[in-house]
């Protein structure tokens, strides 16, 4: 019964508030293209991410995040073009956004280049109140599937050197209200503007310090605040921790399996209430560059 209640909870709660928080990640660093289209072919080489969250684990209906993106510069200049594919679960609701983006760079000094983004997507919502379980009123009008389809397009600014960058970026534009024939809720995708930055510091020569920072705004929610710290050893293995500001506090690993593959884990622990009633937060990625003998010995490394 317990199980049952928390899961209309969360079916409840997903669509009247829905879309009001895009998809969220700890290890955002590594995911930027689908924060900021300005990132898009930004690495030098074909770059392909894996990434899938599962969050509150333990209770039921919880949020369950997959993300799959591929980006690579297209000319000489550097001028990107991206593929990203982002699916959501929460309770009862599905939601597919697919995405593609194209970047122009800007050279803006020797060392200093500015990337400017722009992207196009479509959103597939789906809910199936069939899922529910309704004890009180067999006859309830939460029954059948619903499909709605909305267009979006969004933009980035992308600056970046060998040691450190920083973005601001609003990767939906338009805001567009889901609901039923019965109106029985509403759903809302709303603006969410982004302001990203890191640096690389250089302690020794087998020592490198990783900060990094995210603020994500969107009306009618809390100011998003995600600090990190991470610490690269010899080049192959990062160990860090990070915190949502009044919402969690996480640990993230990292190993460089080769020049042209990484592998990163993160779990968060929650700081509120609700972490009372679940065991965490799960995510992990897998990032393949596809970097050629050549290039491999021509580029230096890159850490974001």
């Amino acid at each position: 019964m317990k199980k049952n209640i928390m899961l209309l909870l969360i079916a409840v709660m997903g669509m009247n508030s829905y879309g009001q928080q895009d998809s969220q990640y700890t290890q955002y660093m590594y995911n930027t293209m689908n924060i900021n289209p300005g990132y898009t072919g930004t690495r030098g080489v074909m770059s392909i991410l894996g990434l899938y969250r599962t969050q509150w684990v333990g209770l039921e209906g919880a949020p369950k995040t997959g993300t799959f993106t591929i980006h690579s510069p297209i000319t000489a200049s550097g001028q990107g073009l991206g593929f990203s594919v982002v699916n959501d679960q929460i309770g009862v609701s599905k939601e597919t956004t697919v995405s593609a983006s194209y970047s122009y760079p800007i050279q803006l000094s020797a060392t200093v280049k500015l990337s400017l983004g722009i992207s196009v997507s479509g959103n597939f919502l789906e809910v199936d109140y069939n899922r529910l379980t309704i004890h009180d009123n067999p006859d309830s009008e939460l029954r059948g599937v619903i499909n709605q389809t909305s267009p979006n397009v969004g933009a980035g600014a992308y600056f970046h050197a060998e040691k450190w960058y920083a973005g601001l970026s609003v990767p939906r534009f338009l805001e567009t209200e889901f609901y039923d024939d019965i109106q029985t809720s509403v759903a809302t995708e709303k603006m969410h503007f982004y302001v990203m930055g890191g640096y690389v510091f250089d302690l020794n020569e087998s020592l490198q310090f990783k900060p990094a920072a995210m603020v994500k705004a969107v009306n009618g929610a809390p100011l998003a605040v995600d600090i990190s710290a991470n610490f690269l050893f010899n080049e192959k293995f990062t160990l860090g921790v990070a915190y949502r500001w009044d919402a969690s506090v996480s640990g993230m690993a990292g190993f460089q399996i080769s020049r042209g593959l990484n592998i990163g884990y993160a779990y968060d622990f929650d700081t509120e209430r609700l972490g009372k009633y679940n065991s965490g937060s799960h995510e992990i990625f897998l990032r393949f560059d596809l970097i050629s003998p050549l290039k491999a010995r021509m580029m230096s490394p890159r850490f974001f």
